[in-house]
């Protein structure tokens, strides 16, 4: 078993994302003056920022326009400046994210801030939010005084959080003048997100209020143990029956093909899409909506899942278990699988014990369908500013223009890595490697990837094989990503109630996969979320849909 800290396990859960998330409920927040009208219906769209591509190092292996990442098989040797020039004012700017990581040593011992305060020219005040209280810290900020806000706000996309676009519509600044269209170009780093991760973070009431942290096009991946799953007669092809059929090989003893954590409805997302499933929601040629819930694929996607856990195939505790100890059990061999995000590939190779071989299933066949993957919403979230004059305005921009660096670039690895000989030293290849100093003051601990990043890039220091593998992978799935309709779009109902309502239909999928409740009942849970909002939320979203095409 490998050894394994809290640090590198709170990382791993970083790197996956959204992967499993467990909202839980705020109290509404809305103005006095009661809900502002955040539809883009009837509106002057706001032109999306105008993509200009950034030049830097090649890639080794090609990204395509269909979503398949750019790859390095090593290290850029030549590293390029991103930043004419400090962004600076010597003020000091309050800012607040959510985190993954420790808290970090304070900015008066901490080496890695203070390099990054140089390099910015300014003060940084950092509220930093563990993922466990961030609900309720924005449901304080959100119902708090406008002077009160920091300067730079994450808005964190793995929980809904009652009325946040009305909160970002009355409290945020409009961007709109600063980044619509070729406004954008007097930040080079900010014009270099690709459009998909402006329009999946979407507009509010036709304007935009926020700068998206983009993500790669697959969203919650099967991470696999490919010695156990090889062995136990997985092969490329394989339908529903085969996936069966291994999970019951691989399973003997105390060791279990399929691993899940609470929340996680089993993995829910990775076996409807494999269905072929609605991910959230479909659109029809006519720009209906469709809810996936009511989709029989989804539900053959249970009655699919609640037969892995009848044939023993789950690991018993997959209704509780947290997903950093579900991580543990994935290192050590006793769950041979486990859903995460895609992003958390570089743990899973870089932290799986001798001998271990982590890879991306591919998605199983069902009834002769090539299987689906889940594609994730583009933008993990946005970052949004506190109002102010224009010229605070600015400077708050450029230092999410610096933040936002590509790979490959000098601000990239300072932002990263911190300074070289101090936080990491040049590994086989030029890579950086992190210093003992650098396991403590890093991007996880002080998290500034959450108020700004540039695009993802698939790298894997010293393992270029495993950046070809997951390269190869993404050219297979890529074309079978099922993306939920409704990302970018607003929907009062979905705004005030979606959370509580998902919860009704996510206990019902844990209770019929468990055992608890008949599969007879989930029509009938589906009738209920319909009539209790889920038919208000199809209308919304279609008046959005269609206002934005």
């Amino acid at each position: 078993m490998p050894r394994m800290s809290r640090r590198t396990l709170l990382r791993s859960l970083a790197a996956g994302g959204a992967a499993v998330s467990v909202p839980g409920l705020l109290t509404a927040c809305s103005s006095s003056g009661g809900d502002s009208d955040v539809s883009n219906a009837g509106k002057k769209l706001a032109p999306w920022p105008a993509y200009k591509p950034a030049t830097g190092p090649e890639p080794d292996l090609a990204p395509t326009q269909a979503g398949v990442q750019a790859g390095y098989t090593s290290y850029p040797t030549d590293l390029v400046r991103s930043v004419a020039r400090t962004p600076d004012d010597g003020s000091t700017i309050k800012v607040m994210s959510v985190s993954f990581g420790t808290p970090p040593k304070p900015a008066s011992a901490n080496r890695f801030w203070a390099a990054v305060e140089k390099a910015l020219g300014v003060k940084i005040e950092y509220t930093i939010v563990s993922q466990a209280d961030y609900q309720k810290k924005m449901a304080t900020v959100m119902a708090g005084d406008a002077d009160s806000l920091p300067d730079v706000i994450n808005l964190f996309s793995g929980f809904v959080l009652p009325r946040e676009a009305e909160f970002v519509q009355r409290r945020a600044e409009d961007l709109t003048p600063f980044l619509s269209g070729d406004a954008i170009a007097d930040y080079p780093n900010l014009a270099n997100i690709p459009t998909h991760a402006w329009q999946d973070m979407g507009r509010i009431g036709g304007r935009l209020y926020g700068i998206p942290l983009e993500r790669p096009l697959p969203g919650s991946t099967l991470w696999i143990n490919q010695g156990m799953f090889t062995d136990a007669g997985m092969r490329e092809g394989w339908t529903s029956e085969d996936f069966t059929a291994v999970a019951k090989q691989a399973t003997k003893g105390r060791t279990y093909a399929l691993g899940a954590a609470q929340g996680s409805l089993f993995g829910n997302a990775v076996h409807s899409a494999a269905h072929n499933a609605p991910q959230g929601w479909a659109v029809t040629k006519d720009g209906t909506f469709q809810p996936g819930w009511a989709d029989e694929r989804y539900k053959a996607a249970i009655a699919f899942q609640a037969q892995l856990r009848k044939n023993g195939s789950y690991h018993p505790d997959a209704t509780s278990i947290s997903q950093i100890d579900l991580t543990t059990l994935y290192y050590n061999g006793t769950v041979g699988s486990m859903q995460d995000g895609f992003g958390a590939y570089l743990p899973k190779y870089q932290e799986a014990p001798a001998g271990m071989t982590p890879a991306a299933a591919l998605p199983y066949s069902v009834g002769g369908e090539p299987g689906g993957i889940v594609a994730a919403r583009r933008s993990f979230g946005y970052t949004v500013l506190k109002k102010a004059k224009k010229e605070r305005i600015e400077l708050l921009l450029r230092i999410l223009d610096y933040l936002a660096a590509p790979f490959g670039s000098q601000e990239w690895e300072l932002v990263h890595y911190g300074v070289e000989g101090t936080h990491f030293t040049r590994g086989k290849g030029g890579a950086p490697e992190p210093t003992k100093l650098g396991e403590v003051e890093n991007n996880t601990n002080l998290p500034l990837k959450y108020l700004a990043e540039g695009p993802q890039v698939l790298f894997v220091p010293g393992m270029p094989d495993a950046v070809r593998a997951l390269h190869a992978w993404q050219q297979k799935v890529v074309p079978h990503a099922i993306r939920n309709a409704s990302f970018g779009l607003q929907s009062r109902t979905n705004n005030a109630q979606g959370t509580t309502l998902k919860a009704l239909l996510d206990d019902t999928v844990t209770g019929i996969v468990a055992g608890r409740i008949p599969l007879s009942e989930w029509d009938a849970t589906v009738k209920r979320w319909r009539d209790r909002g889920g038919d208000r939320m199809a209308e919304e979203f279609a008046q959005d849909y269609a206002a934005n095409t």
